[in-house]
Order: structure tokens, then C-alpha cells, then sequence
């Protein structure tokens, strides 16, 4: 294996000091030149990031996107100095010497925590804690995924490994423990995960707040553990473990190793002082006397630079082996092949919109939720890299993909996921399958009230550009009995708030087959479906291509662009917008009614149509929205009103709810006749 023979070219003795201080170094300077960031991880794991780097991943310097590589995540985004050390010296272009001196800049390659969009050679972004580990469980899921499906007896084109380092910070989030529980559970042999038990967090020592039993917890989980009791200079020791832990392949591994933080300096290693600050010029004087270090700033010696530099030949190779084992690998499986390959690069197969279901306004009237799974379904057929499931409510979210099973331990080629009740896991699982591979769809659900559980991962899908699709249902009091626990309020707006994640909220049919396509199309911006549990009519007017334009007119009775009044409403309000507005034209009024399915969308749209479908002179605007009326005046101008519900829900039929809270017919004319 790949380990044996890097191995055959480890850095030993003075060497591997050297190599292993360079990292220590190149960390020490980066954050003393930025007078900024976290400087006691990476001088403490600088001995099992040499390790993972220079002996063990495979991976190609020159094309950090090559598609069988070996994945790393640092969980423990703070201490990203290591990364970019390791990138440095591996030969990455992205991490050059002045990008260490950029630490933490403006406009540099090298921000403060890891971001994928802004590094390559940096898989996942991470940096809040918990969320980088979650994020590797996704990876090694969707390389067990590709394994089982795509690998042959005589042909193992996938097979990377996944290794993290996370510590005491992650191993205390919830989120960490639920994507672990689930890796347990699945089997995820080919994720390695290094615990930097360093016994010091922000506040002091981890007997303030965190003294449980890390290993038995995760042997409980269905891993296996292993201890290097001595991080800072045991190598054989982190090498044996790695060679353990390939060797289970049935389990992830958890190898705890125990380092010191800030390994080296004299007066502050082993402190919490040294977590998240500079060293100070004195004490890294100090630092470097005592590890024998007596050269400039930045430097990389010549014999580690001359070591570390056969990874641009080395990784070279490793891609052009995988690259003829493909081209072997197409030549007898070729349908095979062009999946895989498209899931690789991404590029969907042509015609696939077609796919969607069609829908006339003589259909029979459904919930979304229930239009949705018809979509999905749909899809799954002509869109390889569609995979996902529920939080333990894919009878209620309508997520089940009826042609496959269940992604389970010996059933890994199977496409529908059981994310049991984890929300926050289940989001950020998907953002490492969308991450792994440009042609991976991921998809995710629950109760649109419960992205309130899942709103960290949420964020770093719209961070980090990993193009998931929230599939949200229940999403307004329309869910009637369960009550204001289980009924969204503020949650349509505040996800119009956070920034390159598109809010859709369908209206019918045509609209979720609208919302979709552009979710699907949209890989680098992830996408909320908010769907009613209710039934709802198919509309006229409706279209896949109004949708892509987020707000679109489907009824008007005026010419020249100067109705009486606008009327405009999303998902399962646009029915009682367009009711009120054939109310209202028996009494002679001429009234547009507008679909406004996302914010987002129709922002993007050229002044020109924004004009055509809200045309500035038409001040008399309606909007009505079974949540917030927070943001709609933006749309509905100074003049306007905006029908909404500003309080919480209450446990009733929905019919009852709706009417108690005015969102009807009624409110729309009685607002109508007030301009």
C-alpha cells in the first residue's frame, strides 16, 4: 500500500525534528506577523500533521482536485496554521511563503479559519467547532457511497481515505457526537479521526468542564479507539496507529493523542494562554533556543525543503496510475464509467429538466410536500449524484426515494439516508457529501421549524458554497394541530437574511418543479424548499421559468403595466392572493397578482423586469405570508401593506388558525379598499 512506500521515504532522526520544527516555525512566525490566531495547536500536532502529510495521504500538490485523493479536515479550524504549513511545504500553489506572511489579511489565501473557496488544497470550512468532524463523516460517506457502487472485483477506482483532527472543542459540540454516532452505525472504515487531547480549552484546564471518558464514549459508537500516549515525539507510535486503524475496516477509528499545547515553549506550553494568542518576541526567542532553532523568519530549511518536494512528482504519479485505471476501468464497464464521471465533474446529463413532472391547473390539488417527493423521485433517475433522506421523518417529508433502499453498512450503494433525529449532523453530513464531488446532489428534511437545529450547518452550506437542498415541510401554521412548537414563524426571513442561500417557497406543482431545477442547478449555493403539509390547488399562471426569475406575475386584468393594486404572496398563501384578487376585479378594480416564490432571485433580475412585474408608479402592493411580515417592505413600499402573522402559532385545525390570525381572502380586500 501507498503507506509502505511513502514510509520507505520518511524522514528520520534530525530530519524528521527538523521537518516537524519547520511546522512549529512556519506557525509561530505566521501568527506573530499578524500579531493574530492560534498558535498552540499547531505546535502541538506538527507531529502527526508531518506524519499524515509527508508519509501517509495521497494526494497531488499540482491538482488538489483530483477526484481519488485522500481527504483531511481539520475540525479544529483555529489551529489552520497547521494546515497551511503542511500545504506549504507539500508544494501546494495556493499556500506560497508569502501567503503565510499574509496570515489573517485582507484578501489573502490564508484566512483565519480554513475555507475551502479560499484555499484549494483545503476541503471543507471549518472553525466552528464540531462541524469539521460532522463534515468528514459526509467525505467518507460519499467515498463509501462511490466504493459500493461503482467499484468491480477486478477494478478499485475509489478508495480514499478521510482523516481529521479535531479536539477537546469538537469532541464537547453535540454535533460531533451525533455525525459520530451515525458513522458507528454505518461502518465508516475509511475515516480516521485523530483526537488532539491536549486537556486545555479557552477558559483553562478540561477538568473545568469536560472530564468524560472520550474513548469509551466512542467505542460505544460503534468505533474503534486507539491511545498514543505520547503526541509530541512518539512517531512510531502514530504510525502504528494509522497501520491499526486501516487494518479495521469495518469501523471509523478514533486514535487519541496525547500532546501538548504549544509543544516547545518554555513558558506557556501545557497553558491555555498559548490557545489563542501570539507568543509574544520574548517567549518565541525563548521557543527557539530551546528547540535549537536558529534561523530567519519564515525559513524552510534546504534538506526538509529538498525532503518534502518529491510530493509534486509523487502526487503526479498517484493521479496518472488512477488515470489509467480508469481509462481501463471505462473501456469494460462504460455506463459505469459515465456516471461515475459525472458525478465527478459534475455536469448533469442533457435533458434532465425534462424529467420534472408537468402540472395543468385540471391536476388534482396536493400538498407540496407530497409534490415534492414527486419531483425528487423524478430526478433521482437522471440525476446521478442525487442522495439523502430525513431526520427520522421521511413519511412526514415526503423525502423517499421509491426505486432505492436504504444506505446502510452492507448497503452502501443504495441513495436513501436514515439521518435518524440529528438535525445539525445531518446538515453538515451534507455539506461534506456536496463537497466531495461536484456531481453529488445532496438533499436533507425535516420540519422547516427545525432548521433552528440545524442552523450552524446551514450557515456554512452558504459559506462555503456546498450546494445542498434543505427540504423543509410544515412549513407554516397551515400544520394546524401540533401547534406554535412545530409551526415557523420568523424562519422564511431570517433565512432571506443570511447571505448566498437561495429561500424558495412554492406555491403549487409547476413551482416545485421550478424550485427543484434552480436547486439543483445551483451547486455552489444551497437551497430551502419550504412545502405545505396542506393540500393545495394548482394554479393558473404558474411556471417552471417563473420560478427561475423568483417573482413573476400569474394574473393580470389591467393593460400597461398600471393595475389598480398589486397582490402578492408566496407558496400556499398565493391561493388566497389570487381568490381576493378575482373578488376584487367583480367590483372593477384591475389587479395583478404576483407570485413571489424568492427573495433571492428576483434581486438578481435586471431593473427592467423588476419594473415589469413591480412597476413603480402601482403603490397600492399587498403581500401576504403566513410568517414575518419582517423585510416585505421592501416590496410592498412605504404605501403598502404587508399581511402576515407576527406572534406565535397556536394548536388548532389549520383552517381555524388561518382565520383566527387573518390570513384570508377578507384581510386582502379590507386592506384593498383602505388605499
Amino acid at each position: 500500500g501507498a503507506v509502505e512506500t511513502l514510509q520507505g521515504k520518511a524522514a528520520t532522526g534530525e530530519l524528521l525534528e527538523k521537518s516537524v520544527n519547520t511546522i512549529r516555525f512556519l506557525a509561530i512566525d505566521a501568527v506573530e506577523k499578524a500579531n493574530s490566531g492560534h498558535p498552540g495547536l499547531p505546535m502541538g500536532c506538527a507531529p502527526m500533521g508531518h506524519v499524515l502529510y509527508d508519509e501517509v495521504m495521497r494526494y497531488n500538490p499540482k491538482n488538489p482536485y483530483w477526484f481519488n485523493r485522500d481527504r483531511f479536515v481539520l475540525s479544529a479550524g483555529h489551529g489552520c496554521m497547521l494546515q497551511y504549513a503542511l500545504l506549504h511545504l507539500a508544494g501546494y500553489d495556493s499556500v506560497k511563503e508569502e501567503d503565510l506572511k499574509q496570515f489573517r489579511q485582507w484578501g489573502s489565501r490564508t484566512p483565519g479559519h480554513p475555507e475551502n473557496f479560499e484555499t484549494p488544497g483545503v476541503e471543507v470550512t471549518t472553525g466552528p467547532l464540531g462541524q469539521g468532524i460532522a463534515n468528514a463523516v459526509g467525505l467518507a460517506l460519499a467515498e463509501k457511497h462511490l466504493a459500493a457502487r461503482f467499484n468491480k472485483p477486478d477494478s478499485e477506482i475509489v478508495d480514499h481515505y478521510t482523516y481529521v483532527i479535531l479536539g477537546d472543542g469538537c469532541q464537547m459540540e453535540g454535533i460531533a457526537n451525533e455525525a459520530c454516532s451515525l458513522a458507528g452505525h454505518w461502518g465508516l472504515g475509511k475515516l480516521i479521526a485523530f483526537y488532539d487531547d491536549n486537556h486545555i480549552s479557552i477558559d483553562g484546564d478540561t477538568e473545568i468542564a469536560f472530564t468524560e471518558d472520550v474513548s469509551t464514549r466512542f467505542e460505544a459508537l460503534g468505533w474503534h479507539t486507539i491511545w498514543v500516549k505520547n503526541g509530541n515525539t512518539g512517531y512510531d507510535d502514530i504510525r502504528a496507529a494509522i497501520k491499526e486503524a486501516k487494518a479495521v475496516t469495518d469501523k471509523p477509528t478514533l486514535i487519541k493523542v496525547t500532546t501538548t499545547i504549544g509543544f516547545g515553549s518554555p513558558n506557556k506550553a501545557n497553558s491555555y494562554s498559548v490557545h489563542g494568542s501570539a507568543l509574544g518576541a520574548k517567549e518565541v526567542e525563548a521557543t527557539r533556543q530551546n528547540l535549537g532553532w536558529p534561523y530567519d523568519t519564515f525559513f524552510v530549511p534546504e534538506d526538509v525543503k529538498s525532503h518534502w518536494s518529491r510530493h509534486t512528482p509523487e502526487g503526479a504519479a498517484l493521479e496518472a496510475d488512477w488515470n489509467a485505471k480508469f481509462a481501463e476501468y471505462e473501456k469494460k464497464y462504460a455506463d459505469d464509467a459515465a456516471t461515475l464521471k459525472s458525478i465527478i465533474t459534475g455536469e448533469l446529463p442533457t435533458g434532465w429538466v425534462d424529467a420534472l413532472p408537468k402540472y395543468t391547473p385540471e391536476s388534482p390539488g396536493d400538498a407540496t410536500r407530497n409534490l415534492s417527493q414527486q419531483c425528487l423521485n423524478a430526478l433521482a433517475n437522471v440525476v446521478p449524484g442525487l442522495i439523502g433522506g430525513s431526520a427520522d421523518l421521511a413519511s412526514s417529508n415526503m423525502t423517499l426515494l421509491k426505486m432505492f433502499g436504504d444506505f446502510q453498512k452492507d448497503t452502501a450503494e443504495e441513495r436513501n439516508v436514515r439521518f435518524g433525529v440529528r438535525e445539525h449532523g445531518m446538515g453538515a453530513i451534507c455539506n461534506g457529501i456536496a463537497l466531495h464531488s461536484p456531481g453529488f446532489v445532496p438533499y436533507c428534511a425535516t420540519f422547516f421549524v427545525f432548521t433552528d437545529y440545524m442552523r450552524g450547518a446551514m450557515r456554512i452550506s452558504a459559506l462555503s458554497e456546498a450546494g445542498v437542498i434543505y427540504v423543509m415541510t410544515h412549513d407554516s401554521i397551515g400544520l394546524g394541530e401540533d401547534g406554535p412548537t412545530h409551526q415557523p414563524i420568523e424562519h422564511l426571513v431570517s433565512f432571506r437574511a443570511m447571505p448566498n442561500i437561495l429561500m424558495l417557497r412554492p406555491a403549487d406543482g409547476n413551482e416545485t418543479a421550478g424550485a427543484y431545477k434552480v436547486a439543483v442547478l445551483n451547486r455552489k449555493r444551497p437551497s430551502i424548499l419550504a412545502l405545505s403539509r396542506q393540500k393545495l390547488p394548482h394554479l393558473p399562471g404558474t411556471s417552471i421559468e417563473g420560478v427561475e426569475k423568483g417573482g413573476y406575475t400569474i394574473s393580470d386584468n389591467s393593460t400597461g403595466n398600471k393595475p389598480d393594486l398589486i397582490v402578492m404572496g408566496t407558496g400556499s398563501e398565493l391561493e388566497i392572493a389570487a381568490k381576493a384578487a378575482d373578488e376584487l376585479r367583480k367590483e372593477g378594480k384591475t389587479v395583478r397578482v404576483v407570485s413571489f416564490v424568492s427573495w433571492e432571485l428576483f434581486d438578481e433580475q435586471s431593473d427592467e423586469y423588476k419594473e415589469s412585474v413591480l412597476p413603480a408608479a402601482v403603490t397600492a402592493r399587498i403581500s401576504i405570508e403566513a410568517g414575518s411580515t419582517l423585510g416585505w417592505q421592501k416590496y410592498v413600499g412605504a404605501q403598502g401593506k404587508a399581511i402576515g402573522i407576527d406572534k406565535f402559532g397556536a394548536s388548532a385545525p389549520a383552517g381555524t388558525i388561518y382565520k383566527e390570525y387573518g390570513i384570508t381572502v377578507e384581510s386582502i380586500i379590507a386592506a384593498a379598499k383602505s388605499f
